[in-house]
């Protein structure tokens, strides 16, 4: 097995030009075959160990106690030294504080409490694609998908509607890039916005308290201590981040594939297929976050590799969900494939906290899609997220007849 991947390929993985401009599937069919883990140099002066197989990938989010979430779960932040919210924010905590924060937050985000606001969902979702059915071309993403998630967060978080449109913003800066020109700093400046915005919310709630998110953790305790109006505003940055970005990736990848793939929404819409089948299929297929990743905390072996304490292993949620060992054809996409066992939503301890919601508005998109719509005509190529984390397209122009 080769010490580095340079006979796999030369792609820098830090670099978002790597899954845009070059197929991200070839290279990991071959880093499976050929590398499954191996170490890749980085331009930041430390490496990483690259993790490509599925029970591999698997294996990693299982063993949560020598592979920390503590310092950051995004590659390019740890490679900078680590995330500065590590063990405040659920995303980038350890147990024992993550399961107590987490119990806390899952209080909010459970499937009966979530069951609340399905009709909502079902009837935002709804109109979106009732208005642009039959309304000659249009963007999809810009119609649709950006709008049901982030709207269905702050229904929860009670935020006003006044200022959607600014956290949308900042989300969209937050994790991806328009191209290889953006400047950097912008994404810092957005994440600096979402933090300053829930600051300010949460000390206005601290004065005037309601049923929502917010409420409820001003006036909780982990670990038999109060969270401060930081910790609390560092937590619904992760869960606006986490609440947006995934679904709306995952709607625009949805229609996307659905066009393209004629015989497949023709299951669909005749109900040879579920959405409960296509919604699997679909966070499978797109798999919008492409990593995660974790630092060793001591010596272990994965995947016939001895990963020493302190390295740097990234979880490579698109190859695992490409894996022909555990996916027939993966690269076909099936709308009917059952069993579907994807980590789109990562594994394990950290699984995902809004998965239930999360499904439920991908099922709510489809289900008004076939109740309403008889062809998709893609009109366009999308382009690509310009992002090293981040997987799925900027926009989707088609019409829906």
């Amino acid at each position: 097995m080769p010490e580095t991947p340079a006979s796999v390929s030369a792609l820098d993985l830090t670099d978002p030009a790597a899954f845009v401009d070059h197929d991200p599937y070839a290279y990991w069919d071959r880093m499976r075959e050929q590398a499954p883990v191996v170490w890749h140099e980085s331009p930041y002066g430390t490496g990483f160990w690259s993790v490509a197989r599925h029970a591999d990938v698997v294996a990693g989010y299982k063993d949560a106690d020598r592979l920390s979430s503590a310092r950051g779960t995004v590659l390019d932040v740890l490679l900078r030294g680590g995330d500065s919210a590590g063990g405040r924010m659920l995303a980038v905590m350890d147990r024992p504080r993550h399961r107590d924060l987490r119990r806390l937050l899952l209080r909010a985000f459970s499937p009966r409490l979530i069951r609340q606001v399905e009709q909502q969902v079902m009837a935002r979702a709804d109109a979106l694609v009732g208005r642009v059915v039959g309304a000659g071309p249009f963007d999809f993403a810009a119609e649709v998908a950006e709008v049901l998630p982030i709207n269905t967060i702050c229904d929860l978080l009670e935020l006003p509607d006044a200022d959607r449109p600014d956290l949308l913003a900042w989300n969209k800066r937050a994790l991806s890039a328009g191209d290889a020109e953006a400047d950097p700093v912008d994404a810092l400046e957005a994440r600096s916005e979402i933090l300053a915005y829930f600051v300010e919310l949460v000390r206005e709630r601290r004065q005037r308290p309601g049923d929502d998110v917010i409420s409820m953790l001003v006036g909780a305790r982990v670990e038999g201590e109060p969270l401060s109006d930081d910790d609390i505003a560092l937590n619904c940055y992760s869960l606006i981040l986490g609440g947006d970005e995934s679904t709306r990736m995952s709607a625009i990848g949805a229609l996307d594939a659905l066009g393209r793939y004629g015989d497949q929404w023709r299951r669909l819409s005749s109900g040879d297929a579920s959405a409960a089948t296509a919604v699997e299929e679909v966070l499978r297929w797109v798999t919008p976050a492409m990593h995660f990743a974790r630092t060793a905390t001591s010596d272990l072996r994965l995947g016939g590799r001895d990963i020493r304490a302190g390295d740097i292993v990234c979880l490579w949620n698109i190859s695992a969900n490409n894996d022909p060992a555990v996916f027939d054809r993966p690269r076909t996409f099936d709308v009917g494939r059952a069993p579907n066992p994807h980590v789109a939503l990562g594994h394990g301890p950290h699984f995902c906290l809004g998965a239930f919601l999360g499904r439920l508005e991908l099922t709510a998109v489809l289900t008004s899609v076939v109740r309403r719509v008889r062809t998709i005509e893609p009109l366009a190529q999308p382009r690509r997220v310009y992002s090293s984390f981040l997987f799925g397209y900027e926009d989707l122009r088609l019409e829906l007849r």
